[in-house]
């Protein structure tokens, strides 16, 4: 553990990485291009909609004014006047709302993914912790973010003092014009710096959107003993693997000596294999091979068998095209006539050995 701490994060995240960095929340996101996304769906919204918005809410305003002798006379009820106007204001407001946070929900959406993690809402008693919190804010992560936040009210406020001092020509007269020229000047203006705004704050999001998806990967990266205590996390340790198949090659082997005693016959090369055979016209079309091994576990076979009376054949070809199959086979058509000579001698000799 020591060693590893020391290591440097050299590799690429594995799968399995990405998606716990996922579950905890960690993913790729800049908060600049949902900001972006939502300034400039309300400017495009204000664009189309805003004279309209401005003149009910013009109205709103007046019959206010309009209402007060009335309020203060006791004519009306000032609690239900209040939910009436509120209603108004709503009706006025809520479709850009709506609009507002569809965008936002789409644009955080195209850059996660549909995202909820659990562990990123529990709250967690390290984070009231002031100690901690002032390590945060100290960290190289944190100073970035001051940097790019103060970099980008630079040239906002840049853009917008450059568009207003180009302006300033024609804002001058105002002060012997009339409201509604005024009114209308300083929108075409305002929206004129939102543009521009919008603009530059857009590159500046794309430039933050590479720069976080580049310092996720930076941190989600693994050291190569990360890696490898992942595998034996995933895959299994070598060793208990390694174990857990020799248990099951002894159970499987012992399954198979098991059906040895309700062989027909073994068909062996004296010196290596051994193919243990039985055939049930009733299930198989053609004998079935129920155990086979070479060497130690030939001799076994062969032990068993004759403490079953099961019979041994000797017959060289035919025991290794048969030991090519695997256990549970039926005998491939080649051999049908070989075996059946066999089993028609194995018969002969069982026929034989019945009393009368």
């Amino acid at each position: 553990m020591a060693e590893q701490g020391f290591q440097e994060k050299t590799e690429r995240a594995t799968p399995k990485r990405r998606e716990d960095s996922r579950k905890k929340g960690q993913v790729a996101k800049s908060r600049e291009l949902s900001s972006i996304a939502v300034l400039s769906a309300g400017a495009i919204y204000l664009f189309f909609q805003g004279k309209a918005h401005t003149m009910e809410l013009g109205r709103i305003l007046r019959r206010s004014f309009l209402d007060i002798p009335a309020i203060a006379a006791g004519d009306r009820n000032l609690l239900e006047y209040m939910i009436e106007q509120t209603g108004v204001f709503l009706r006025v407001v809520l479709p850009m709302m709506i609009v507002l946070c569809v965008v936002a929900l789409v644009t955080n959406a195209l850059q996660t993914g549909f995202l909820l993690s659990v562990e990123a809402l529990t709250p967690k008693a390290s984070k009231l912790n002031p100690v901690s919190g002032f390590k945060r804010i100290l960290t190289k992560r944190s100073l970035v973010e001051l940097a790019k936040s103060i970099a980008k009210l630079c040239i906002v406020g840049w853009v917008a003092m450059s568009t207003l001092k180009a302006a300033f020509p024609r804002m001058v007269p105002l002060t012997y014009s009339d409201t509604p020229s005024i009114m209308a000047l300083l929108g075409t203006e305002s929206m004129n710096v939102l543009i521009k705004c919008c603009c530059i704050i857009l590159l500046l999001a794309i430039l933050d959107y590479f720069y976080q998806r580049w310092q996720h990967e930076e941190s989600i990266k693994m050291t190569k003993q990360e890696i490898r205590d992942e595998h034996k996390q995933t895959e299994g340790d070598p060793m208990v693997k390694g174990r857990i198949r020799a248990i099951q090659r002894e159970m499987a082997r012992k399954r198979m000596m098991e059906e040895v005693p309700k062989a027909d016959v073994v068909i062996i090369n004296p010196v290596r294999l051994a193919i243990a055979l039985r055939y049930d016209p009733l299930k198989h079309h053609a004998p079935m091979i129920v155990a086979k091994g070479a060497r130690a576990v030939a001799a076994r076979i062969r032990e068993i068998a004759e403490e079953h009376g099961v019979p041994l054949v000797e017959n060289r070809p035919l025991a290794q095209n048969l030991y090519k199959m695997e256990i549970g086979d039926e005998i491939p058509a080649e051999t049908y006539q070989a075996v059946a000579e066999i089993l028609a001698y194995v018969y002969g000799l069982k026929k034989k050995a019945l009393p009368g």
